[in-house]
């Protein structure tokens, strides 16, 4: 497990599983009460960990409304407005989307919500596979600190940080550490 000594920066445990997975079924419900139909939903996950957190939402709500949801990957490296400005290339990874967009509620899922600037990649990257009914926003930890108009429609957590601070988020299957949410001081 993670904690100050491995980390040159004094870390606070902020959630452990059991709270993501209370926050991640909590979405599931706010998804299922704000979407009537079920069946015209994907949730599309900005990798790397906002891919899991898609499909853990999807199979909560599969338990919760007795239905299969879409789950989907949408890469935003070079929709990214910093691209020029990066010492090296972002690592394109591929997107999966299902076809077509049109009359769908696209659910853009992240796990942390900082500046916005991911987000408006990922509508921009969406935009290119089609034109779906809405996008709405799901993400386990809004940090604050936003640069463009990008407010989340679901979130599990809510947690101010001063600018320094950094959110680092752990799931088994992307990072083969125990899930958990870290606030890193400097």
């Amino acid at each position: 497990m993670r904690n100050a000594k491995q980390n040159s920066s004094p870390a606070v445990l902020v959630m452990d599983a059991e709270a993501i997975r209370r926050a991640l079924r909590r979405i599931a419900h706010e998804i299922i009460e704000r979407n009537p139909n079920l069946n015209r939903i994907v949730l599309v996950g900005i990798p790397s960990r906002g891919v899991e957190i898609a499909r853990r939402i999807a199979v909560f709500i599969g338990e919760i409304a007795n239905i299969g949801v879409e789950t989907g990957v949408i890469d935003v490296a070079m929709h990214r407005d910093d691209v020029g400005t990066r010492p090296e290339l972002p690592v394109v990874r591929a997107s999966k989307l299902p076809v077509p967009l049109e009359d769908r509620a696209v659910i853009i899922v992240d796990d942390v919500l900082y500046t916005g600037r991911t987000v408006r990649a990922a509508m921009d990257a969406i935009s290119s596979f089609g034109r779906p009914a809405r996008i709405q926003l799901a993400v386990l930890v809004d940090r604050g600190h936003r640069e463009l108009p990008v407010r989340p429609d679901y979130v599990g957590k809510n947690l101010p940080t001063a600018t320094p601070e950094r959110i680092q988020v752990r799931v088994q299957e992307t990072d083969n550490e125990p899930d958990a949410v870290w606030l890193e001081r400097e």
